[in-house]
């Protein structure tokens, strides 16, 4: 879509900033005085959203979410929300109108708890971490392209929260992946304090171990800055996993992965707030952005490969299986 194109091409690379294995490099680009949206942490830290179950008996793959601002309400691929019958994190971005209510897209990523933990969903800044991002931006696209949902491969996303935690030794009770953020929360605050954002950043590109691993972009500076620490956060969550070195783009500069974001296979569909949703295919790269009217309000796009542990044999596998059942068992 010839908007992205020409967003892309209006970026300027800023010096890369690195700490320990995890590098930034800032997009620099024009951008409005203020976003005409709130974040979601925004609304409900304002109480001006509601993010609760569908129903009573709920529904794994999707949440309700009430605007009640005057503004529309930015929710982020990833983003975390956290309580009511489990943690579920988004599937991709939307742009939720002024006064409504939608249903939103999601994932579970707490396998073991299905019960009522607070009557409403709240935030901890968190998002998933950027490989199962990526994992789960391709299982979208199939979606959407093969049915006109989007939804994730649910087991496969537990199976990697599963290895991810048997892999850096963490333990949750209900196999949440905040269980993850818990045990490595000092390590993770120091690559963001480290990595923050610079005057007129508008995106960024993550490499770890000077692989390219993925790209954010935000139609406004300010919007970057707001949601930048959690999406470091994402992305420090795989820089200290042993897995990191695996994965990553074949030619990991940025220069080449933005030209390959640029010229990636898109298709258009109708979203389910305001705009359009774009959702992008390369080889080697998979990502999805949010149109609407003129401006490409977020933009992600990740380096994925064949090295991706979902699905994983093993007992991680084999728990993963076993609660995907247990779902259905329970009509979930």
């Amino acid at each position: 879509m010839q908007v992205l194109v020409d967003r892309l091409a209006t970026l300027t690379a800023a010096p890369t900033m690195a700490f320990e294995n995890l590098a930034v490099t800032p997009l620099l680009g024009p951008d409005g005085a203020e976003p005409d949206y709130l974040t979601l942490d925004e609304a409900l830290a304002l109480g001006l959203a509601r993010v609760t179950e569908v129903s009573e008996a709920g529904s794994v793959p999707e949440l309700r979410l009430a605007n009640q601002a005057d503004r529309a309400v930015l929710l982020l691929d990833g983003e975390e929300l956290v309580g009511a019958k489990q943690n579920r994190v988004l599937n991709l971005t939307i742009l939720a109108p002024v006064q409504a209510t939608i249903a939103i897209p999601v994932s579970c990523v707490e396998a073991g708890r299905w019960s009522h933990q607070s009557p409403e969903f709240g935030s901890q800044g968190r998002a998933y971490y950027a490989a199962g991002r990526a994992a789960k931006a391709t299982q979208v696209t199939e979606s959407l392209r093969a049915s006109g949902t989007r939804q994730s491969r649910q087991g496969e996303v537990w199976n990697d929260i599963a290895a991810k935690s048997a892999r850096l030794g963490s333990h949750s009770p209900t196999a949440a992946m905040a269980g993850i953020y818990d045990d490595y929360q000092a390590q993770v605050a120091a690559y963001v304090q480290a990595l923050p954002a610079v005057a007129g950043q508008v995106g960024a590109v993550f490499a770890i171990n000077g692989q390219v691993r993925g790209l954010e972009l935000f139609d406004f500076a300010a919007t970057l800055r707001k949601l930048l620490a959690k999406l470091v956060a994402s992305y420090a969550l795989d820089a200290i996993d042993p897995r990191s070195t695996m994965t990553g783009a074949e030619d990991s500069t940025v220069a080449a992965f933005l030209r390959a974001t640029a010229g990636a296979a898109c298709t258009r569909h109708t979203s389910i707030g305001e705009g359009t949703d774009l959702r992008l295919t390369a080889a080697g790269l998979s990502g999805g952005a949010l149109i609407a009217g003129d401006r490409v309000v977020h933009l992600c796009a990740f380096a994925v490969g064949g090295n991706q542990e979902q699905g994983a044999a093993g007992p991680t596998g084999r728990m993963a299986r076993a609660s995907t059942r247990a779902a259905r068992g329970q009509g979930r």
